[in-house]
């Protein structure tokens, strides 16, 4: 990432604290939510019945340290075998977008996530971690849907 990108992120950080990054849920589930930009989907996720259906509930903000993240979970976590990934995506970010390129075409030589439109998807994961990722984890995309019921309907 670039110095000011570094800058502006340590200033939201500051300016717009989230505290909320992630709920764990049943350890025997094979599913995750990330909910994108979505704090109040996240929140209300985490205070339903869902959270006992789910491993894990989170958020992705950035098209790169949030994917180097989730990428380092699924990793760590075998029994994760789906991402439902819904609600709306960072402006300008386009985290959401940057994590079905990389599921789909993985990264070049730079570590760069091939056809991403993201400003700085590059990442720092292996690629034997994003190969796990490619070949063993099933993406759904509900991008841009932030009704609870509808997401509670697609995992129950």
């Amino acid at each position: 990432m670039n110095s000011l990108g570094n800058v502006i992120g340590e200033l939201c950080k500051v300016i717009l604290p989230i505290s909320e990054e992630s709920y764990l849920g049943n350890v025997d589930s094979s599913i995750a939510i990330c909910t994108l930009s979505s704090i109040d989907l996240l929140k209300k996720i985490s205070n339903s019945e869902l959270l006992n259906h789910i491993s894990i509930a989170g958020r992705l903000f950035s098209e790169n340290k949030g994917i180097d993240s989730l990428i380092k979970y699924v990793n760590q976590n075998k029994k994760i075998k789906t991402i439902l990934v819904c609600g709306k995506e960072v402006w300008g970010h386009r985290a959401g977008h940057s994590l079905f390129e990389l599921h789909k075409n993985g990264i070049d030589n730079f570590g760069r996530i091939i056809n991403s439109t993201s400003p700085d998807p590059f990442l720092t994961v292996t690629k034997l971690e994003i190969n796990y990722f490619q070949n063993e984890i099933n993406l759904v995309n509900m991008i841009n849907e932030t009704n609870f019921e509808i997401i509670k309907k697609s995992i129950i």
